[in-house]
């Protein structure tokens, strides 16, 4: 009790910390999130269409990066925006990163602001290709359309990459990279590139799930202490975006999101980096997994920022711009 007192103090010290900025960008996203909610249980689509900024694709380059929107599937309606790093430079190969957005499964699309100006930076300064994929949002497709969607990308740059990216862009160093809800697809359309075996020209060296979003019906000691307080996120929106997504009638102690329980040891899976946030409510199961992919014999790495909010790399302070940084080494190693 006394241990937990003190982390509870620390953690408060912590978001009194943060720029005001910060905490102010995060009100207004959390209230925005929460006004989006119906007691129905469904989103208010035109709403949060109003709210959020989309800036539009643009081929001619801007801050040293082109983009171009192209339809995966019009059947769904998935599609991805692709970021291409210019340079006058000549260059070798560029790494592929497939980028799945957050946003509880429920909510946010590739196009909107933070993702945009977040994978131009990416594709700036780690020089890699970004194919960042919009799939279908429940509650009006629910588990396991995401994922379908996002596995669907990945096949459709087995069929069709090299005719639709730069020539420079190397298929055989891709990543799968995810924040939040994104980090949780990556987990399992990783899980089910694996079982397809040969994806060639596609080949996944590595994943990045950036804060996961994984559930459970037994409160963890974080989800308790960050449930109210914590910037960004709360406990109520987790449990209702879960209800949104999961099966009906499903708890979340469905694999969706509790994965720790399923057996992937059978996985040829490539090595992970799992980056957890010290104020994210969300970061004791994500230290779960990573201890589950120990257990299953995976190679796995864990960046921890203490002071990290949710969606921390999104955000104008220190940690946004260190987080790229970061990056690089296990980018490059690849």
């Amino acid at each position: 009790m006394a241990g937990d007192y003190k982390q509870r103090r620390v953690e408060s010290s912590l978001i009194s910390s943060l720029p005001y900025r910060v905490r102010l960008l995060c009100w207004l996203l959390k209230t925005g999130s929460y006004i989006c909610r119906r007691s129905d249980g469904t989103v208010n689509r035109s709403l949060g269409t109003w709210l959020n900024c989309k800036p539009l694709a643009n081929e001619t380059p801007t801050r040293g990066v082109y983009t171009k929107d192209i339809v995966i599937d019009e059947a769904t309606g998935a599609w991805f925006r692709l970021f291409v790093p210019v340079s006058n430079n000549e260059e070798g190969t560029l790494p592929v990163v497939v980028y799945f957005h957050g946003g509880g499964f429920t909510v946010l699309s590739a196009s909107n602001a933070p993702y945009d100006t977040f994978c131009r930076r990416l594709a700036k300064r780690r020089r890699v290709v970004v194919v960042s994929v919009d799939y279908r949002l429940a509650p009006e497709h629910k588990y396991p359309a995401a994922y379908d969607d996002c596995f669907a990308a990945v096949a459709w740059l087995r069929e069709r990459g090299r005719g639709y990216l730069p020539p420079n862009a190397d298929l055989s160093r891709c990543f799968l990279m995810g924040e939040s809800a994104g980090g949780n697809i990556v987990h399992h359309v990783g899980c089910r590139v694996a079982g397809e075996g040969d994806m060639s020209p596609v080949n996944i060296v590595g994943h990045v799930l950036i804060q996961p979003y994984f559930g459970g019906e037994e409160r963890t000691p974080a989800e308790l202490r960050l449930s109210n307080g914590v910037p960004l996120i709360t406990l109520e929106a987790c449990d209702w975006n879960w209800k949104a997504f999961l099966p009906e009638g499903a708890t979340r102690d469905h694999p969706a999101a509790d994965v720790t329980g399923t057996d992937i040891s059978g996985f040829s899976l490539p090595p992970s980096l799992v980056v957890v946030g010290g104020l994210d409510l969300l970061k004791d199961r994500d230290l779960l997994y990573v201890e589950h992919l120990k257990n299953m014999g995976k190679q796995v790495e864990l960046l921890f920022y203490e002071d990290g909010i949710h969606g921390f790399h999104f955000f104008p302070y220190y940690l946004a711009s260190k987080f790229i940084d970061d990056l690089k080494h296990f980018l490059q190693i690849r």
